[in-house]
């Protein structure tokens, strides 16, 4: 009976560790590497992207009424729902054909135990493809990190400039930002967006976002810091290290309600991982860089004022 159930619970433990893998995938990077915040009439439309574009006949979708992003993790927080109910489900079926409940004959593991378990790995396993397929349909081809040229560290070391982009399809919207703002550069613009983005990260590792404060919209900074307070509670540091910008992007810029709005897109790398308060890792990895693309939206009243951040989209 004993080899029986610990077949049982490594087979389960098995399955449940797989299905982690998925969900942390969901978790990384400040606001946990999800879509959240406002980017007013577009908050729902994913941001023009001028590499790799999509052929020019598909259709665009119509703006959407404004309002914010649903704070929650994309894809996490579902499979993670799944994943403890099926677990334990399957716990508790074992254990009760265990102590003699389910009948004669039912204590070992059967072929429809086995039969079951590969089928949930199966349909998670397409859940987690068909999430991708998705993103990939919505944001464009998914850029070939494999065939980018080598860059060496001193091109994209932080304090030193990323690779600029011309912003080809932002023009005429920066052209009406100019018009109010005579001042307005977008290179000196590139590095302030660059600016926020490592302090962003920095203050989200430190679980204290004073020092990103002013460079925050409203309900970004209620989204970040009800992520900052969870970490704490769980007694957990999203550990954010070597952080290296490829690429910084003016993609989109317009004007509504009185606003400007622009969005940059940056393509990035850096060690990403998860520990305890005594600095065990937990998730992720201290070694392994991790590569990513997000787009950053930006927004201020019309004129020469402030730029605050208020929108993060995952490519």
């Amino acid at each position: 009976m004993i080899s029986r159930m610990m077949v049982r619970v490594v087979t389960v433990a098995f399955a449940l560790s797989l299905v982690a893998v998925a969900c942390h995938e969901a978790e990384a990077r400040a606001g946990g590497g999800r879509s959240f915040g406002s980017r007013g009439t577009r908050t729902y439309r994913p941001p023009t992207r001028t590499v790799d574009p999509a052929p020019a006949s598909r259709p665009q979708p119509a703006p959407a009424v404004p309002q914010t992003f649903p704070q929650q993790r994309q894809g996490g927080s579902f499979l993670r729902s799944m994943a403890g109910g099926i677990v334990g489900g399957l716990l508790g079926g074992m254990l009760f054909r265990s102590l003699g409940f389910a009948g004669p004959g039912a204590g070992g593991v059967g072929l429809f135990d086995i039969l079951l378990i590969g089928g949930i790995l199966y349909l998670v396993y397409r859940f987690v493809a068909s999430r991708r397929r998705e993103a990939a349909a919505t944001a464009g081809r998914a850029p070939d990190w494999s065939r980018e040229e080598p860059v060496t560290p001193q091109q994209y070391r932080y304090g030193q400039p990323a690779e600029s982009v011309p912003a080809a399809g932002a023009d005429s919207g920066l052209a009406h930002v100019r018009q109010m703002d005579g001042s307005f550069s977008e290179e000196q613009f590139r590095q302030l967006a660059q600016d926020v983005f490592f302090r962003v990260q920095g203050a989200w590792t430190r679980r204290d976002l004073s020092s990103a404060r002013e460079v925050l919209a409203p309900e970004m900074e209620r989204a970040l810091q009800g992520d900052v307070a969870e970490l704490k509670a769980r007694g957990q540091v999203n550990r954010l290290e070597n952080i290296a910008v490829r690429q910084v992007e003016l993609v989109e810029a317009w004007q509504e309600e009185g606003s400007d709005f622009i969005t940059v897109r940056f393509l990035a790398n850096l060690l990403d991982y998860t520990t305890d308060e005594e600095g065990r890792v937990l998730s992720g990895s201290d070694r392994e860089p991790v590569k990513f693309e997000e787009f950053w939206t930006f927004t201020r009243p019309v004129g020469p004022n402030p730029w605050k951040l208020s929108a993060i989209q995952q490519a």
